[in-house]
């Protein structure tokens, strides 16, 4: 596996699961529209790839300025850069078991492309400020100084139905090798 310039600091607290995902293997993808980094409105349900791939993180980091006090201590909170730099690393990869990737965060477009052109990120982070999608499918969230984020977990999309859930994810920095493995371990029918 490939390392990133962003360790995760040692001592995090593993997130556990709490079943708030347990419901989403074989829901339907909703009609749900959301902006992307790349400006553009993507509607979940009508995407045409073999699979998708959305990973989704609470929210990075800006260069200088502090995240939320406590953050570290919240399980599962920290390492959204080291995860969006592991699904960059390892993009061809799932592109080549026919994999379309996403990120997907609570934040504005504009905080997400500030984020997606510092990481070179070569896919699309989408922006679920309204929580379109995270009320819809019930996603997991938590809340910390006021604001509302969703729980990290990885979602595989396939003839528009929720295929496979990673929840809880840890560590992020691992993310995109484990869902490599679970692509190589579910092949794609011929």
């Amino acid at each position: 596996m490939r390392e990133t310039a962003f360790p995760l600091p040692e001592g995090l607290p593993v997130p556990v699961d709490d079943g708030a995902a347990a419901h989403l293997v074989g829901m339907a993808v909703p009609p749900v529209r959301l902006r992307s980094t790349h400006g553009r409105m993507v509607d979940l349900a009508s995407l045409a790839a073999p699979r998708t791939v959305i990973y989704a993180y609470p929210m990075t980091g800006v260069p200088g300025k502090a995240l939320p006090e406590g953050w570290d201590m919240i399980p599962g909170a920290r390492g959204c850069t080291p995860q969006s730099c592991g699904f960059r690393d390892h993009h061809a990869e799932l592109a080549a078991f026919g994999a379309e990737l996403f990120g997907l965060s609570t934040q504005s477009t504009d905080y997400q492309r500030e984020m997606s052109e510092r990481l070179h990120l070569p896919f699309e982070v989408l922006s679920d400020a309204e929580f379109e999608l995270a009320d819809a499918l019930r996603l997991p969230t938590f809340t910390v100084e006021g604001m509302r984020l969703l729980k990290r977990q990885t979602l595989i999309l396939r003839d528009r139905h929720i295929e496979h859930v990673f929840y809880p994810v840890f560590p992020p920095n691992e993310s995109a090798a484990h869902v490599l493995g679970w692509l190589a371990a579910h092949p794609l029918s011929t």
